[in-house]
């Protein structure tokens, strides 16, 4: 590897850690500063109710995503897609078109150079898309709050995580029978629960890995 090479390196791994840890302390300072302001803490048990729901999918992704990405984008754009946001799924495509489109090996120096570039770009037009959002926000506001519109307001999560669910449960649909089979026979049971949906994941986390388990014993899943 050359001088200078090595260098670059060494620079792009020192200011990715930089802006990395700069966007986690400003994500956090956000709700300190509005609990210190109002002196308004929210109760540990909430805290850890909230996190028992979301951190499984989460810091499970993140890991995942960290070692699958990471040697084809590069260290550039590897940083760059996990500092703009948690959109590194949707980005890394970009990259690896690019890469594909310009007949370059991901990893390589070329790859590395043209995989920065093509996050780069699409994290900008990101960000251009949702600040446009921001500012029409106050535009399109009375047409968001008409009651026509309602129905489809309240629906938003459901359909939020529908979307999602596709995603996921098309890249190997049997792994996801027998946990939705659950969910829907325990919700149908006792209706009361749908409040603590966010604690059952965990346990459908768990059924999806012992039905997998069980499937790859039988040559069901590969």
């Amino acid at each position: 590897m050359k001088k200078n090479e090595r260098n670059y390196l060494k620079e792009i791994d020192m200011y990715g850690k930089l802006w990395i840890w700069t966007a986690a302390v400003v994500v956090l300072m956000v709700p300190i500063i509005i609990c210190l302001k109002y002196n308004a803490w929210p109760e540990a048990t909430a805290v850890f109710k909230g996190l028992l729901g979301v951190a499984p999918i989460y810091w499970t992704v993140g890991v995942i995503e960290v070692i699958t990405y990471t040697p084809m984008l590069g260290i550039g754009g590897t940083y760059l897609a996990f500092v703009t946001g948690n959109l590194t799924s949707l980005k890394a495509p970009s990259a690896l078109n690019a890469m594909e489109n310009a007949e370059v090996k991901p990893g390589s120096e070329e790859g590395e150079v043209i995989s920065t570039i093509a996050i780069a770009t699409s994290s900008i037009v990101t960000t251009i898309v949702i600040a446009l959002g921001v500012c029409l926000l106050t535009v399109i506001s009375p047409i968001l709050d008409s009651p026509a519109l309602k129905p489809a307001f309240d629906n938003i999560l459901p359909a939020l995580f529908g979307g999602l669910g596709v995603v996921y449960i098309s890249k190997n649909w049997k792994l996801s029978v027998a946990p939705i089979i659950f969910m829907i026979a325990l919700f149908t049971a006792v209706p009361s629960l749908a409040s603590s949906v966010g604690v059952l994941v965990p346990v459908g986390v768990l059924i999806a890995l012992g039905a997998g388990r069980i499937m790859y014993k039988k040559g069901w899943v590969k």
